[in-house]
């Protein structure tokens, strides 16, 4: 008997790296005393059930699926017993893979599902071939990704090795062992989650095997083999030849659809035994080419036959989303793909978009962006995309990951896998109807990363922007960090090297000189001679126009700011990451007052930092979000930045002074900003933690309204860069 515990929400473990999607409804269901927990997303007919797999891992193995088919259906998963937020309750007989179908129908029938389309991958199969056999009623159709489903002839490695003998050590598939996994489970996640992820620059999806590992203990990983061990065979191959007469009778007696997607470097269910379950149910192959057993790893072919799937059972899709489509008119159409990691890209992005219609004048432009830099966008009389309503917001994703004054920028970026991939699904959606002319992403790393993976894909002409290349370890990045930076870059030119024209146009926002002088990493290309192998140099884009900044007294009249003033601007750009700079500085307002009685200082929350949350000093001016911001730095005498390229680079074009604080651990400030700014000869560095209030306060005094000798930054940038988008559409 099932009895349903009431739902109940949960702080983000502190590890956890922001969701791209959260559950609309959680709880827990309990069946004979042991208690599962289960998440729905989404709303309406058809549900897809996610079941659980071994439960080394727990549900969140699904999460590059969720996001996605959450928008077109309704998804149910839980966390298999032993792992997650599931009991995990003492001994092998809580572990037999009937306990687990048992499980899958309590959830379905606690969240009031009758009938689902149920999903597995690996060990997942047995739970999901008995709920197709034994409980047809409840299942519309099934997928099976790398099937558990032994077709008697292949047998891979860990199949092979002694699963009850004792060792001393445990090399390799020696590790697939009862003894090893109880007294080691670390050890063996590493090596299991290599053999799960085995394609290359896999190191993310590891990590995450080895993190959900841990998240139990090896007696309980041991206790799931337990119904195995008590057989007394020697190896997982003696028991699966011994159970397949049980496999092929339950997949013979499925009657509804399948579908069989099988990686094609798979060594953990090798390719043959997809073949086998297909061939018994009479489902549908699908091989996933260049994929090995997971799904996140290459989840964008997985998404896709997913969903197709899921089409054709339930006869055909739901109802279409109008924020999908849109009504052509005839006219050229371009969508762009604004980075939202600050409002520079925004910034300069309006610049190229408004040069590129001066030089195609009917041209429509479509915005796929998020807040704040669809605020900016508005205010503007920019067109978005309905879709972005639907993208994850990666801004808040580095602000959950910071610290006071820190933000590791590369970890926080690999940690962003789910929202990136759901972001790229969104933007999938947006061009398979096909009605855009050409794709500009300025640092949609998602678009760029993925397209790669999936090169069929590309439907139209397709540019890449960005103003940095390479990811590089900080000052105190350890040997792991320098060979994790080095992986990234070498995929990077190898999915370059694999598909030259994917990109069509790649354009660097900078000069080759603005390239610092390091290797993408060890055998690998220095980064200056790679950029310059593969891209054009447009110059610097401020998206300012210099004409309208050029009377600065007139300038700062229509600002109010008033000639027996000292202004400094303090600001810290569009994310929430930079709340901790602001409280200093505002810490050494009244110190700085004294030594420039004249000293006017106004300090910009920006669109993600409430105003209210910083502390009140009398004669001090607190704003929100500012539009025109850069009008407001032209003018001002000294401004107070974080160290991000853009506001840097327009304090820079209008000669103005500044104090610039990079953030700890973020790589592009730290080194590529940097160096760009050295070589402009622009502002004056400081670090946050060598910067108590007393100390900018006096760096203020002695910066403010001083004459600076920048070397002059380029005007023509956008018009440059919008030549090189204008021969696409041609």
């Amino acid at each position: 008997m099932a009895t349903v515990i009431g739902s109940e929400r949960r702080e983000l473990r502190s590890r956890e790296p922001m969701r791209a999607r959260y559950p609309d409804d959680e709880g827990h269901v309990e069946r004979d005393g042991v208690r599962s927990f289960y998440e729905v997303y989404g709303e309406g007919e058809p549900t897809l059930l996610l079941l659980p797999t071994w439960s080394l891992v727990h549900s969140r193995f699904w999460k590059a699926q969720i996001p996605y088919l959450a928008r077109q259906f309704r998804v149910v998963t839980f966390d298999g017993r032993g792992n997650g937020r599931s009991d995990r309750p003492v001994g092998p007989e809580h572990y037999g893979p009937n306990e687990f179908a048992a499980d899958a129908l309590a959830v379905l029938d606690a969240t009031g599902t009758e009938r689902a389309i149920t999903a597995s991958i690996s060990a997942g199969t047995l739970w999901n071939l008995f709920l197709c056999a034994n409980h047809a009623e409840r299942v519309d159709g099934a997928i099976f990704i790398g099937p558990l489903f032994p077709d008697g002839e292949e047998w891979p490695e860990w199949t092979r090795a002694s699963l009850l003998e004792r060792r001393d050590r445990y090399e390799g598939p020696e590790g697939y062992n009862v003894h090893n996994i109880r007294e080691n489970l670390g050890d063996f996640a590493q090596w299991w989650a290599e053999q799960v992820c085995v394609e290359p620059h896999s190191t993310m999806p590891i990590e995450y095997v080895v993190e959900w590992a841990l998240d139990t203990d090896g007696e309980r990983i041991a206790d799931t083999l337990g119904p195995v061990e008590a057989l007394g065979l020697p190896t997982m191959g003696d028991v699966l030849r011994a159970g397949r007469d049980t496999f092929v009778e339950m997949a013979r007696a499925v009657r509804c659809p399948t579908l069989v997607l099988q990686g094609e470097l798979d060594p953990v269910t090798p390719p043959s035994w997809g073949a086998a379950i297909a061939r018994e149910t009479g489902g549908r192959l699908q091989p996933l080419l260049e994929t090995a057993h997971s799904t996140g790893r290459k989840p964008v072919a997985i998404n896709l036959a997913m969903r197709d799937f899921t089409r054709e059972v339930t006869d055909g899709p739901r109802p279409s989303d109008p924020t999908l489509h849109h009504n052509g008119d005839g006219r050229p159409r371009a969508l762009m793909i604004s980075s939202p990691i600050g409002l520079g890209h925004a910034r300069r992005d309006l610049a190229i978009a408004r040069e590129l219609r001066a030089l195609q004048p009917d041209l429509q432009i479509d915005w796929l962006t998020q807040d704040p830099v669809t605020r900016l966008l508005e205010a503007e009389g920019e067109s978005i995309h309905p879709a972005s309503r639907h993208l994850a917001n990666e801004s808040r994703h580095f602000e959950s990951e910071s610290a006071e004054h820190d933000l590791h920028c590369f970890q926080t970026f690999r940690r962003m896998d789910d929202v990136l991939i759901n972001n790229f699904m969104v933007f999938h959606d947006v061009v398979e109807q096909g009605a855009h002319d050409l794709w500009i992403a300025d640092e949609g790393w998602d678009v760029d990363y993925y397209l790669h993976e999936n090169p069929s894909l590309k439907r139209a002409p397709y540019a890449w922007l960005t103003d940095f290349v390479g990811f590089l370890p900080v000052e105190d990045g350890d040997e792991r960090e320098r060979f994790l930076t080095a992986d990234y870059n070498a995929e990077m030119v190898e999915h370059i090297a694999a598909y030259p024209s994917l990109r069509d146009r790649a354009v660097f926002v900078g000069n080759p000189e603005d390239i610092v002088p390091e290797p993408l990493g060890p055998d690998l290309p220095l980064i200056r001679d790679w950029t310059e192998d593969h891209f054009a140099f447009a110059g610097y884009v401020t998206g300012i126009d210099p004409a309208s900044l050029a009377d600065r007294d007139t300038l700062r009249a229509d600002l109010g700011y008033g000639p027996d003033e000292r202004v400094c601007v303090v600001t810290v750009g569009g994310s929430g990451v930079g709340t901790d700079l602001l409280r200093r500085v505002i810490a050494a307002y009244p110190e700085a007052k004294r030594g420039a009685p004249d000293l006017r200082m106004i300090v910009v929350a920006g669109p993600r930092i409430d105003p209210d949350s910083l502390p009140y000093l009398d004669g001090l001016e607190v704003l929100p979000y500012v539009h025109d911001l850069y009008r407001h730095l032209a003018a001002c005498d000294l401004a107070v930045v974080q160290g991000g390229l853009t506001t840097a680079m327009e304090l820079a074009a209008g000669r103005r002074p500044f104090l610039y604080f990079p953030l700890k651990h973020h790589f592009e400030q730290r080194i590529h900003v940097a160096h760009r700014l050295d070589r402009y000869g622009a502002g004056r560095r400081m670090e946050y933690d060598d910067s108590p209030p007393d100390a900018i306060a006096e760096a203020i005094v002695a910066e403010l309204g001083r004459e600076v000798d920048y070397r002059p930054v380029e005007t023509d940038g956008a018009r440059r860069a919008a030549e090189h988008l204008a021969e696409l559409l041609r």
